[in-house]
Parts: structure tokens; sequence; C-alpha cells
């Protein structure tokens, strides 16, 4: 089983913030290949099951908001049986320019909260990553505000092909393998 995870927060006010890039990224990734979320009985997540690329696959939005999304993650893959290999976090960054990608099979946290509550509950890092630019935040304002700031304008006429390239990165790295990911979409 591979686990691909949004990272986001739940909840309306949050829904198109730079922060849920993540989750509108496993929509993408539902929509495409047929699968239905749905909130789980047994973890803090929506859950959506199937299959790419002949691989089974769950993608999961966790629910326990951005800094405590190992919560989730580290039940839903011991349950699986899957190992920190089988998972592929998706979520922003703002190191990256807006609508920049980087894949990478495995690594720190970065400074994001998100993967950092992920590596604690872990204790590995060996875990894939596709990392999505939303830019720097702008002078005069806070880092929490840019990244649960709505999409500029600007933005947001980009923001189907920003999500689209990333489930196009996702979907390479079920089928592919990491390495070819990383090789196209860096």
């Amino acid at each position: 089983m591979k686990c691909i995870v949004g990272l986001g927060n739940p909840g309306r006010e949050y829904e198109m913030t730079r922060h849920n890039i993540g989750f509108l990224v496993l929509d993408e990734l539902a929509a495409r290949n047929g699968f239905s979320f749905r909130k789980s009985w047994w973890f803090p997540a929506c859950i959506a099951k199937g299959t790419i690329g002949g691989e089974k696959v769950w993608l999961v939005k966790p629910q326990t908001y951005m800094n405590r999304s190992g919560a989730a993650v580290g039940p839903i893959l011991r349950k699986g049986k899957g190992a920190p290999a089988d998972l592929l976090v998706v979520f922003d960054d703002t190191a990256l320019d807006w609508g920049r990608l980087r894949v990478r099979a495995q690594g720190s946290a970065g400074g994001h909260n998100g993967v950092q509550s992920i590596l604690n509950v872990l204790r590995d890092g060996a875990f894939g990553r596709i990392r999505v630019g939303i830019g720097t935040k702008p002078d005069m304002v806070s880092l929490s505000d840019h990244v649960l700031g709505q999409f500029s304008a600007e933005e947001e006429r980009e923001l189907v092909g920003v999500v689209g390239r990333a489930a196009d990165a996702a979907e390479s790295a079920c089928k592919e393998g990491i390495a070819r990911a990383m090789n196209v979409f860096n």
C-alpha cells in the first residue's frame, strides 16, 4: 500500500488558503482516479482508497490541523502495515517561489510544522515529499497570515496548473518511483 498525505487544515475558513495546497492536490488526484473521500471512523482523517498504476493507494487528508498531522499519519501507516518509504507527503513551502515543485525521497522538516509532526511520530525521515511553492511572505505580513491567507488573484489564475502539476508528480512517484518523479519535476 502507498499512502499519499496532503497537509492542510480542516474547515471552510481554510479551504482556499495557501497552507491547504496539499488538500487541493489530493482532491485533484481523487477526481482524476475516481476516488471518493470519506471521514474515517478509526483515524482523524478523510481517506480515499483506490489504485494508481496498479498500486493500492490511500489518499489521506488529516483532520488534526497542520501542526498535529503525525497523529493521523502514524496510526494509518501502522494499520496498513506501511513503512515510511511507502509514504508521500504533499505540502506548501514558503522557501520556494509560487508554483515551483521540489520532489524529494527523504529529508528534514525544513521548518514545516506539519512535516515535523510526522517526523516526530515516525522517527524516520525516509519518506517522499512534494513541496509546492507558495512564495515568501511579503514584508509587513506575518508568516501565519501569509500561509493562512487566501490566494492572490494571480495565484488563483495559475492554481489549477500548479495543483495539476503536483498531482502529476504524485502519480509519477506511484507509477514510476520517486527517483523518476524527482528527475522529471525538479
